[in-house]
């Protein structure tokens, strides 16, 4: 245990190694659609308007010739109750570490989801497939890089191919 105590005043100056404060972050906009409960799966055809804050209109410029975005959302409408560390994914008879999956239950209720780009207009980027219900905080969008989020070589185990199209 010295060992541990050790590292700790060493990589974190006494503190623990992981921040007991909680990160605070201010949403850049809201996603507007016709979902308006959480669910695990038919989100493929979902259109979603994210409207970004007035302050932030431009910051959508330079999107034009990028197919995809990630965004980043506050998954707001999954009651703490049904937050889980274990699941079952599919049909699999094996229940999965909630972090091996894309399950909207998360411990901390941050959804990320590739989506393309359908259009924008000044303040408002329309996507498809967005899984965050109506109402939903957007904390960030980026591009989507070919070069950068798809690393050549990546693989992941068989279990979710074929649960994939869910989230």
């Amino acid at each position: 245990m010295r060992v541990l105590d050790s590292l700790k005043t060493l990589l974190g100056g006494g503190k623990p190694l992981i921040p007991r404060d909680p990160a605070v972050f201010k949403p850049i906009g809201v996603v507007r659609n016709r979902v308006k409960e959480p669910r695990p799966h038919g989100w493929e055809d979902v259109r979603s308007d994210i409207f970004l804050r007035d302050d932030l209109e431009g910051a959508l410029d330079g999107l034009d010739g990028f197919s995809h975005v990630i965004v980043v959302f506050h998954i707001d409408k999954v009651p703490e109750s049904e937050q889980a560390l274990r699941i079952r994914v599919g049909n699999e008879p094996e229940e999965r570490g909630i972090l091996a999956t894309r399950s909207q239950r998360r411990p901390n209720p941050i959804g990320v989801s590739v989506v393309p780009i359908v259009h924008r207009r000044q303040g408002v980027l329309r996507v498809l497939g967005l899984d965050a219900v109506n109402g939903s905080p957007v904390l960030d969008i980026k591009p989507y890089l070919t070069s950068y989020d798809a690393p050549e070589g990546a693989t992941q185990p068989s279990w979710t191919r074929e649960t994939s199209s869910a989230p």
